[in-house]
């Protein structure tokens, strides 16, 4: 990996980080008694580092970026754990998508790079996985799985939405 790799991955871990303490924890989209909507975007860094990235090192850099978090949102352990689980099933999720050819090892999972249908299934399934761990750890009950669920789907839309517009935009090379 070269440098300007490692430089845009560390602007792009600090921009999301602070996107997401900024502006997404200070949203409010609950209309009326309907509080199941929340941004998260903070993922996407770890979504995006490359396919060749040590599952140790992506891991590590999964709990310090989730205790980051946490510590802003004052949830102790809740993003970290789940970002952390992201990370553990973000290579299964690549062998599940990975094509025939196989993966370069310059790979980056990026619109620009993979496709947006291949994009849209790799984050989606990511990023669900991510909001229905993220729920259970927060209810830390499967008592409220009404609440759960619906905070997964409509936390999913809408942090979705968010992220394939952010690439639509900005249109990362790695």
């Amino acid at each position: 990996m070269n440098s300007s790799v490692v430089y845009a991955n560390l602007w792009r871990f600090l921009l999301y980080f602070l996107f997401q303490i900024i502006v997404c924890r200070r949203v409010d989209l609950s209309i009326g008694t309907f509080d199941y909507i929340h941004l998260l975007v903070y993922p996407l860094p770890i979504l995006m580092l490359p396919m060749k990235t040590p599952r140790a090192l992506t891991l590590i850099l999964a709990f310090v970026y989730g205790m980051l978090i946490d510590g802003f949102y004052n949830s102790p352990g809740v993003h970290a754990s789940a970002l952390v689980f992201t990370a553990y099933i973000k290579s299964i999720i690549l062998r599940f998508l990975e094509p025939f050819e196989g993966y370069n090892a310059d790979d980056y999972p990026t619109i620009q790079k993979m496709g947006l249908g291949w994009f849209m299934s790799f984050v989606s399934l990511l990023l669900l996985l991510h909001c229905f761990f993220y729920f259970s750890v927060e209810a830390f009950s499967f008592v409220y799985f009404f609440h759960i669920f619906m905070n997964t789907i409509f936390s999913f839309i809408t942090s979705m939405a968010v992220i394939v517009l952010f690439q639509l935009i900005f249109r990362p090379k790695y």
